[in-house]
């Protein structure tokens, strides 16, 4: 880690109440071909436990392009972080039970939309190898890491037309375009979760363009970390979500040794 981002923990460290956001495919958990393989390492899910175990200080938000469900299933999250699903659109707290969500309600113009969304996209993946379809509650999403790039030059351009026809919100990541029935992204969410908690500074790490939104809305007073290559507007960057490990058990040391 280097001194500058060092000096920046410890600047953010001494202003609770904090609010720590991170995206968590290749922020917290590395990058996989098959998506149910995404997992954090062990260093990064105690560092986060940690944290999440003093909310005087600290309040602890996975902000996610992946639906709610599945991301609570892979991330194993501890009780009391906030999981920000479908880059904003789906939002619950984990509770010792389980999940306290807000469920999605859409209009009957909204559900129509999806659906049409659902089956548009499904045309533009068949018949193309390593391209395929997830539908979530407000959104479709077409996915192409597994498509040569041949194929995902084409699909993409696709999904993305269609988007603009149908969507309220389209966005392009890397080899995947998602079509929102509604309007979100993960800076307005992390807005509104400052905004809710009272935070006084905000961390916010993430490693796709997606997570540029959230970056946008930083302030002088938080800190945004870029987790691998790619142009960014964050003021720091790491390497790898190993590195971004590091990061979060650094910070719970500070966080600790205030507290």
């Amino acid at each position: 880690m280097s001194e500058l981002l060092a000096a920046a923990l410890d600047r953010i460290a001494e202003r609770p109440p904090l609010l720590i956001a991170l995206d968590f495919d290749g922020t917290l958990a590395p990058l996989q071909d098959d998506p149910e393989q995404s997992r954090m390492s062990d260093d990064a899910a105690q560092a986060l436990a940690a944290l999440a175990a003093r909310p005087e200080q600290v309040r602890v938000a996975l902000v996610s392009g992946r639906a709610l469900g599945d991301l609570h299933r892979l991330a194993h999250p501890p009780v009391g972080a906030v999981l920000i699903g479908s880059h904003g659109a789906e939002r619950a707290q984990v509770a010792p039970h389980g999940l306290d969500r807000q469920d999605i309600r859409l209009d009957e113009g909204q559900a129509d939309r999806l659906s049409e969304l659902g089956s548009r996209m499904q045309a533009v993946a068949r018949g193309r190898d390593g391209v395929w379809v997830e539908t979530k509650p407000a959104a479709v999403v077409v996915h192409t890491r597994l498509a040569e790039e041949r194929v995902r030059a084409e699909a993409e351009p696709e999904a993305l037309a269609i988007g603009h026809e149908l969507g309220s919100a389209v966005l392009h990541g890397k080899n995947v375009v998602e079509v929102s029935v509604l309007t979100a992204d993960k800076g307005s969410a992390v807005t509104a979760l400052r905004d809710e908690l009272g935070a006084r500074a905000v961390l916010y790490a993430g490693d796709d363009v997606t997570d540029e939104h959230a970056f946008e809305v930083l302030t002088a007073d938080d800190l945004g970390v870029k987790v691998g290559d790619g142009d960014t507007v964050a003021a720091y960057r790491v390497a790898d979500t190993e590195a971004m490990s590091d990061v979060l058990v650094a910070l719970a040391e500070r966080v600790a040794g205030i507290g």
